[in-house]
């Protein structure tokens, strides 16, 4: 049995690079995982890329399950990446995260190792060169040098940082995660987050390690930050159990004041409107998801990120026409 299997999501993998790197990083680590499953959602591209970059030859360990786009779901398709492992701990990573270096599932492991009762383990995201100075400080404002450990009753000093989870780069054991029955499926987003709540409810405890490091940052529009927001919305409206008892207001007013005030100590004071006008994008994103039950059907699909989620999400749940 694989000590760790790694499951990524895949869409146009020849983009940008990425996803070359990051799986090149992962051939280099400390504690190689067994196999690398890619959940692959555009086959057409994806047997260019392979064939261009040689994959099969450079990367014997992956084992490529195609998805149809419109079958696609944050949560439902990890689990059926998860489903084709037998590994003991499942290491979740996205495409455009790239291990800082070698040491990466070695730190993860560690932690989950060394506590018992821990569920997951999340990973330090660090950001890439290019990104803009807001987005440096988001990264450094949300995953900090110093490492957590967290359990139920952290929710009340700490409200939705207590389980905050990253599915960027996030180690789960494999026995926790049956456990709680994988992620809970369809989801438009933060379906580790809903996972993370559940552990601590379950008296287990969610870790973040900021030994573990990947690469991986966004330089979004404000279009892209509200389209964003508005699917980060609808699942937390779809999750009262989970959100309704904290408030992520809160945090979110918190990472602007702190945004602005080290964007004037650190001269970037010209990034100060824009930063504003895309924070406006956000919350506007962000309440209209919210009330996403009372729009029509033909707004929602003008606000998500996620089209075909949607289609996903009515076989089983009512959306209004």
């Amino acid at each position: 049995m694989n000590p760790v299997d790694v499951v990524i999501p895949v869409l146009d993998p020849g983009r940008d690079g990425k996803l070359i790197r990051a799986l090149t990083m992962l051939t280099q680590q400390t504690v190689s995982p067994g196999r690398i499953i890619l959940m692959n959602t555009e086959h057409e591209r994806y047997a260019e890329w392979e064939q261009r970059e040689r994959i099969a030859e450079r990367f014997p360990n992956l084992l490529v399950r195609q998805v149809a786009r419109a079958d696609f779901d944050h949560a439902a398709t990890r689990n059926e990446g998860a489903s084709l492992s037998d590994a003991t701990y499942l290491l979740f990573m996205t495409m455009d995260a790239v291990p800082a270096d070698g040491s990466l599932i070695e730190r993860l492991l560690a932690v989950l190792e060394e506590d018992p009762s821990a569920a997951v383990v999340y990973a330090r995201q660090i950001p890439a060169e290019d990104a803009g100075p807001a987005e440096q400080f988001t990264r450094s404002f949300n995953y900090p040098e110093v490492s957590e450990r967290r359990v139920l009753e952290d929710i009340g000093r700490r409200g939705i940082k207590a389980f905050f989870v990253s599915n960027v780069c996030a180690l789960y054991r494999r026995s926790s995660w049956d456990r709680l029955g994988g992620f809970s499926a369809p989801a438009i987003f933060n379906e580790d987050m809903v996972f993370a709540n559940a552990a601590l409810r379950a008296g287990m405890s969610v870790h973040y390690c900021a030994e573990a490091r990947v690469i991986h940052s966004h330089n979004y529009t404000a279009s892209q930050q509200f389209h964003r927001n508005f699917d980060l919305g609808v699942s937390q409206a779809m999750h009262p159990e989970v959100f309704g008892r904290v408030r992520s207001e809160k945090e979110g007013k918190r990472l602007v004041s702190e945004t602005l005030r080290w964007l004037k100590q650190t001269g970037h004071p010209e990034e100060i409107p824009v930063f504003l006008f895309r924070c406006a994008a956000r919350y506007a994103g962000y309440r209209l998801g919210k009330s996403y039950r009372l729009l029509p059907r033909r707004l929602v699909l003008r606000c998500t990120n996620h089209k075909d989620y949607w289609g996903f999400y009515v076989r089983n749940h009512r959306l209004h026409r």
